[in-house]
């Protein structure tokens, strides 16, 4: 390709080769105009590459940058270069270049390697002039003219319109800057104002040209205005490679255009997507958000000291029952609807499924509800559990009281009567008497031992329920007992005293003795009898109240022998009676052993005769209200018994409709339509059921042996059911959904169930692999291992070890799927560029549609080249291309 050419011509079309040969001699002006055109021509390629050259003969003397230099303009591959720096290395790397250049069927005339490698100027600008003739020029084509006509007639047509400009060559005619203006104004109305514009200003006309390419055509500087003015004839090939850099930037309007349209078309499917992610995002953190604030409320286990406050509580439980959870259940329902519908228009477009952000998955959503529902079945046990303690500890907290007076109203005043000294003062018959008496009071201490011991074992059981009085409790119990105790050292004392003086005196009343005797204990009889029938109760069913009534009967039976008890103390008193007036015994008419007198007995006896009747209505009360107790569990249970078989039906039957093939997929959603319109018609006894429900918590209704069925049971069931019947809806309409968009007629989608249905041995709408494969290889597909674990892939891809119906059918109508690949959206990037690695702000808001370009800069990373060297803001291809490709699929 190092020839000569001796042959020449002066035509005007003559060859590049004949042109380069007959300007070997070139003019000064010339050679500095083509010097500097040549080499912004050059880095303007070269910077795709990273590199750039300073001086045009010497850079490409090794032969490296020019190799670089052809493998960029071309797209193409150029052999390795040689890595030495021995001058035969350089004349290889030379050779190599211009084999390539003589590869695209040019004609190198005088020019040579090692002219190249020389650094011979004038063979150098030759080399690149027949570069830019070859990959600049010839291929332009206008109205069946190419190269340099076509060229020259591509700016006659452009500026013809305009006034004071002529183009008829590529030297005089752009002299003054207006050819090169309108060839701007033509294309970019918007960059120059051409009406202010004067012929007589040549070099503010050049440089206005020079300027606006550079700043938002991305056409580097080429010539000075000085130089092209000044000089007579400016030098053609620095003009005409300068104005081939306007042709190739507006040339292709009309690809571009036609790339706009694909990006936009792109983009469009990739927002509408982005959108529905975001408003499943959106949704999904606020169902989530809720969740995470309703389960610390749920959790708080915090207990009220007061009734009132729990059963607030219990009401508060009742509203988030009734009123806040049921739209949340609604919105978790609509939310895996949505969720199946995006990844069901996202598989029809052969996009990646859907995943949403960590944590916001639809099983992430489901597990924060069983979490929710967990903590909302505990929070309810607990607060039932609360209300029954609290309702113990009133109870026991007003036994205490009661029975705390009952005994200091008994121990009242006995401490000071037994720290007396009546004893030393008395007679025989008063010592014998304060003996007796002291002994008739030890028979009554002992027997208030057992109310102390009952106290005590009151006060315990309060403190181990965590009675919120508890202190005070403890300090009366407290007080109690430690007086009880002085009691009985008090008591021993007096003891000691008596029988210290009982010695002198020995005669004894035995009658007033007997007396009292008899009559304390049957007293504390009489007291403990009031104290059980005044004794409050709480019970939870018939059985508790029929024991209670039957230990109140055995009460009852006792009373005869109670009579013969108290009319046998009274025959005592009768006794005395009757021996003083026998023996003429003057009677004070106070027992001395005791304080206890017939009247006192008599007394009690009629107040225990009188309790036990009001002790009868009581019970009778409380029976009737439990035989209303138990009506209110009979009517729960006799609808708890219809709805519960009722909603395991309706879930059975919207099985069956899911794998019925008979009847159009339109026939099955009106079908399900209809179901679920039964469904929500039945409401209504849901709620009379919660009513029930409510007015047995009401009544403390803990328990129902009339049915299986708990409320809780029959709530879960219940959305169960909706979602089953809302989810096979949304089944049944991506199916209508794939059938539309595939193309799928209602028989082969007949076919496809009919199959389906035949190979799901366990009736469950899925199948096993080895169904699945019985299934494939009945159907004509002849497998291998290695082809049906990629079949198992595509529609098995969380690897759950089945294939359902809709997996089914995406796989049989997966390659009718028409997208837009990768390259082609690579394709149309490049051609908005210019086949740049880079693409300007400027351009894309140009080229798309406002709002779509803003989507692409936000997303774009900046080309770090162009921004090093303060050229503007433009958007790296290489690394943005590939992720708007993978957004948008």
């Amino acid at each position: 390709c190092s020839t000569f050419d001796q042959e020449s011509s002066t035509d005007q079309y003559m060859t590049p080769e004949d042109e380069w040969d007959r300007d070997l001699l070139l003019d000064p002006a010339w050679e500095k105009q083509q010097r500097k055109t040549f080499t912004a021509w050059c880095n303007s390629h070269l910077r795709k590459a990273g590199t750039q050259i300073e001086n045009i003969e010497d850079d490409f003397r090794n032969g490296l940058k020019l190799m670089l230099l052809l493998e960029v303009i071309s797209g193409e591959r150029l052999p390795k270069p040689d890595k030495g720096k021995m001058r035969f290395h350089k004349i290889a790397n030379v050779n190599k270049a211009l084999d390539f250049i003589c590869s695209k069927g040019v004609k190198l005339v005088s020019i040579g390697a090692e002219e190249i490698v020389d650094g011979n100027t004038k063979m150098t600008l030759g080399m690149i002039w027949t570069i830019i003739l070859r990959f600049a020029i010839q291929d332009i084509s206008v109205e069946e003219t190419s190269a340099k006509e076509g060229l020259l007639l591509w700016c006659q047509r452009k500026t013809a319109p305009y006034r004071n400009v002529n183009v008829q060559n590529f030297h005089i005619s752009w002299k003054d800057g207006l050819a090169l203006c309108a060839l701007i104004h033509r294309h970019r109305p918007d960059l120059i104002d051409y009406s202010k514009l004067r012929k007589d200003d040549p070099i503010g006309n050049l440089n206005t040209a020079f300027e606006v390419a550079e700043k938002y055509l991305d056409i580097p500087k080429m010539l000075d205005a000085e130089d092209i003015v000044n000089t007579p004839k400016p030098d053609e090939k620095a003009i005409m490679t300068y104005v081939s850099c306007f042709y190739h930037a507006f040339a292709g309007a009309e690809q571009a255009e036609t790339a706009a349209n694909r990006i936009c078309k792109v983009l469009a499917v990739n927002q509408e997507n982005e959108k529905l992610m975001e408003e499943y995002e959106k949704l999904a953190s606020e169902l989530l958000e809720w969740i995470r604030k309703t389960i610390p409320w749920l959790e708080n286990r915090t207990a009220e000291q007061q009734m009132r406050a729990m059963q607030q509580k219990l009401e508060d439980f009742r509203d988030y029952r009734r009123i806040h959870k049921p739209p949340r259940v609604q919105e978790k329902c609509q939310l895996e609807i949505n969720f199946n519908t995006l990844q069901t228009k996202l598989r029809l477009s052969n996009r990646p499924a859907f995943m949403p952000s960590e944590g916001k998955m639809v099983s992430d959503i489901a597990n924060a509800w069983k979490g929710l529902e967990q903590v909302e079945k505990g929070y309810e046990e607990w607060l039932l559990t609360e209300i029954r303690r609290l309702e113990r500890l009133d109870h026991l907290a007003e036994k205490f009281k009661q029975k705390c007076s009952l005994h200091q109203s008994w121990t009242s005043g006995k401490e000071e009567l037994l720290s007396m000294k009546d004893y030393e003062s008395a007679s025989l018959m008063e010592i014998r008497a304060l003996m007796r008496k002291h002994e008739a009071f030890e028979s009554d201490l002992a027997a208030h031992q057992d109310r102390v011991e009952q106290i005590a074992a009151i006060a315990q059981e309060l403190n181990e329920l965590d009675y919120h009085d508890a202190s005070s409790v403890n300090a009366r119990c407290q007080g109690i007992c430690d007086q009880w105790d002085n009691l009985g050292t008090l008591t021993q004392k007096r003891r000691d005293s008596l029988e210290r003086v009982e010695k002198l005196w020995e005669t004894i009343d035995q009658l007033y003795l007997e007396f009292a005797k008899r009559a304390a204990p049957f007293n504390n009889w009489m007291d403990g009898a009031m104290e059980d029938l005044q004794d409050m109760f709480i019970v939870h069913s018939t059985e508790e109240i029929h024991s209670l009534i039957t230990a109140h009967d055995q009460f009852k039976a006792t009373l005869p022998e109670a009579d013969k008890e108290r009319m046998a103390t009274m025959g005592i008193q009768s006794e005395i009676v009757k021996i003083a007036q026998t023996y003429g015994i003057k009677l004070s008419g106070v027992n001395p052993y005791t304080n206890l007198s017939p009247q006192d007995i008599t007394n009690k006896w009629e107040a225990v005769k009188h309790l036990v009747p009001l002790r009868d209505q009581m019970l009778q009360e409380e029976v009737a209200r439990q035989q209303a107790n138990e009506r209110l569990r009979r009517q729960f249970a006799a609808q708890a018994n219809i709805i519960g078989p009722w909603i395991q039906t309706k879930m059975e039957e919207i099985g069956h409709v899911s794998v019925d093939i008979a009847g159009s997929l339109e026939e099955q959603m009106n079908n399900l339509k209809q179901y679920e319109q039964n469904i929500i018609n039945y409401k209504s006894n849901i709620d009379k059921l919660e009513g029930d429900h409510q007015l047995s918590q009401e009544s403390l209704i803990f328990d129902n042996k009339h049915t299986n069925y708990t409320m809780e049971h029959i709530r879960v069931g219940w959305e169960q059911l909706l979602t089953t019947i809302a989810r096979t809806i949304n089944e049944v309409e991506n199916q209508i959904l794939t059938r539309d968009a595939k193309g799928i007629s209602q028989e082969q989608l007949n076919e496809f169930r009919a199959s389906f249905n035949h190979f799901d041995r366990k009736r469950n709408g899925m199948m096993d692999p080895d169904d699945f494969r019985a299934c494939l290889i009945s159907m004509g597909y002849d497998l291998g291992e290695v082809e049906f674990a990629r079949i198992m892939t595509l529609v098995d891809s969380n690897n759950t070890g089945v294939v359902t119906f809709q997996a089914f059918i995406d796989f049989m109508t997966r390659e009718t799927a028409e997208t837009d690949t990768a390259d082609q959206v690579m394709a149309s990037f490049k051609i908005l560029a210019s086949d740049k690695a880079y693409i300007t702000v400027d351009e894309l808001r140009r080229e798309l549609p406002a709002e779509q370009a803003e989507y692409c800069i936000s997303r774009m990373t900046r080309y770090t080249e162009l921004q090093r060297s303060n050229r503007g803001c433009a958007l790296d291809l290489s690394s943005n291309i590939m992720y708007l490709y993978d957004q948008v699929h």
